[in-house]
């Protein structure tokens, strides 16, 4: 198939309860939703796939993570890239497959979160195409579209079952924007290449948020914060994904294919409100760091203690760097 979908990793845990704490020992089994953090298979180091692993195999993200993300994605988003998108979405001219409105692809959809924070923030016609290896987060995508633009425009949808490795300028034949999110820290360089490849061949811009920017800032702090980041960020990078370099690799892959580029910061910011989250999150931060670096698990876990028992009682904030990029691309035959 030539369409995209999300990356993929073995089953979903059963989700925790938020405040649960975690000892040495069951550090690397505590409880975590299937997309906060590394989930293992009995017997199997637990790695991110991006390629299809057979019928089986379970999606890398959970529903349940989806949906506690969803807000602070929202909040985190950088809304000043949506002037610049609107400007280029206004002057593009009417094409075959494209006879009015705006078609947007959206990769790697999920429970199609961006499409409900982006579809009323546009004007005119949308038709929206969800694209998404998760049969059962296409339906959900699908059902919880949103049915009006800013505008108060119909707004339509389908879905597509696919491989993002294996995207083309023909896949995207009449798009007026490519969009995804949390998706290029899980691509390698060859897949972000293809990416870029594809939406400059099809003259599209692309709107790729929430991408991890590998810095985190904990209050109140500790000695261990920086050793936990480097480690999740070093977890973040192997089998080949970009991991925290994934926005500067495709800044250079879509300059040099002639597109002008823009990348914002998108953090979250977490508190007392977002408890669940911020539960859910350190387990797979911490855990991810303890499968990269098995020494720090006896230091990790009074760590991950602490900080459990910090976010059950209101006392922990976060901020958790991502960033967002506007890809625009140039006149034919601009690139370099």
């Amino acid at each position: 198939m030539s369409t995209p979908r999300t990356a993929a990793t073995g089953p979903a845990s059963a989700t925790g309860a938020p405040g649960t704490s975690a000892s040495g020992a069951d550090l690397a089994s505590a409880p975590v939703i299937a997309g906060a953090g590394p989930v293992v298979r009995p017997g199997e180091r637990a790695t991110v796939r991006l390629r299809d692993g057979g019928a089986d195999e379970a999606p890398r993200y959970a529903p349940e993570w989806l949906r506690l993300r969803e807000g602070a994605d929202a909040a985190g988003r950088a809304g000043e890239l949506l002037d610049p998108l609107r400007v280029h979405l206004a002057d593009l001219p009417t094409l075959p497959g494209r006879p009015g409105g705006l078609v947007v692809h959206d990769l790697g959809c999920g429970t199609g979160s961006m499409g409900r924070w982006l579809a009323p923030r546009l004007e005119g016609p949308q038709h929206w195409v969800l694209h998404d290896r998760d049969p059962y987060l296409l339906h959900f995508a699908a059902a919880a579209c949103p049915r009006s633009a800013a505008d108060g425009s119909r707004v339509t949808v389908e879905t597509r079952r696919g491989d993002v490795a294996r995207l083309t300028p023909d896949a995207l034949a009449g798009a007026s924007l490519v969009t995804a999110s949390a998706l290029l820290d899980v691509l390698t360089h060859d897949d972000v290449v293809a990416l870029a490849e594809a939406c400059t061949g099809a003259g599209c811009p692309a709107l790729l948020t929430l991408s991890v920017a590998g810095r985190v800032e904990l209050d109140p702090a500790d000695p261990l914060d920086a050793e936990i980041t480097e480690a999740f960020n070093a977890h973040q990078r192997r089998t080949g994904m970009l991991g925290p370099d994934a926005v500067t690799v495709t800044c250079e892959a879509f300059t040099e294919r002639g597109a002008t580029v823009r990348v914002c910061p998108s953090p979250w910011r977490l508190g007392p409100d977002e408890a669940a989250l911020t539960e859910q999150w350190l387990r797979g931060w911490v855990g991810a760091a303890v499968e990269q670096r098995p020494e720090l698990r006896e230091r990790a876990a009074r760590y991950l203690d602490d900080r459990l028992a910090a976010c059950a009682a209101g006392e922990l904030r976060a901020v958790v760097h991502h960033s967002d990029l506007l890809a625009v691309p140039g006149p034919a035959g601009s690139a370099s």
